[in-house]
């Protein structure tokens, strides 16, 4: 296989697959169980040193010689959009807009709402200051994307990028985030042509092969949000 790509079934983990399963590219999924703490096993810290996944290994880089590692998704896709030169445009007004954008997601949407996530599913205890922070910020992005989409089909323009395959699995969860999709019109336009596709349904179909039933137990709960400094 041309790359490896250390995955687990989770929005930045999807993010990749829709990337490869656009494009056809020779992969094979390496399948790193985040509830037991897979992450921290030392040949995956060699390649992603902050013990989050995906991470991607890249066995025929430009130029040739070792493989290449790849860690953070947004890296991941960057990379793979560089090398392929698929969903990442040369032209640099359409390359500005997917990378700004990518890198939206990647500061803002992504990390609002993990954190809405967290405190609204998984913390020990309900703190309604959190719950409710997060779940407006959530509110806010999804606006922002909402009014950027009412004159675009795709996030950077008309043609479907790295940005938009960035974003996609961070809206897949919206009722959990407590968002109702039916406020944002152009933002559900958006999802609903993009969940449509035969690559998104493909890749989310891998994810339930790796990982059919998807639960946080009380165990897995210490290993993802316990962590502190070795």
């Amino acid at each position: 296989m041309t790359y490896d790509l250390y995955y687990w079934t989770t929005p930045n983990g999807h993010k990749v697959t829709m990337f490869l399963e656009e494009t056809g590219l020779n992969y094979q999924l390496v399948p790193v169980n985040i509830s037991i703490g897979d992450q921290f096993k030392a040949d995956f810290l060699k390649i992603a040193p902050n013990n989050r996944i995906p991470a991607l290994v890249d066995h025929a880089p430009q130029g040739g010689g070792e493989p290449i590692s790849i860690f953070e998704s947004g890296a991941i896709l960057w990379y793979l959009g560089e090398k392929t030169g698929y969903f990442l445009s040369k032209d640099i007004r359409q390359r500005t807009e997917t990378l700004q954008w990518l890198f939206w997601q990647m500061g803002g949407l992504g990390p609002m709402a993990g954190q809405n996530h967290h405190f609204v599913q998984y913390a020990p205890e309900r703190i309604p200051y959190a719950m409710t922070r997060y779940i407006n910020e959530t509110n806010r992005l999804y606006g922002v994307l909402n009014k950027r989409l009412a004159d675009r089909q795709f996030v950077a323009g008309n043609d479907y990028t790295i940005a938009d395959m960035a974003i996609y699995p961070w809206i897949v969860p919206h009722e959990r985030q407590q968002q109702n999709l039916a406020d944002f019109p152009h933002l559900q336009r958006w999802f609903k042509e993009i969940a449509a596709r035969p690559a998104t349904v493909n890749a989310y179909a891998r994810a339930k092969d790796i990982n059919s039933a998807p639960t946080v137990t009380e165990e897995s709960k210490k290993i993802l949000f316990g962590q502190r400094a070795n």
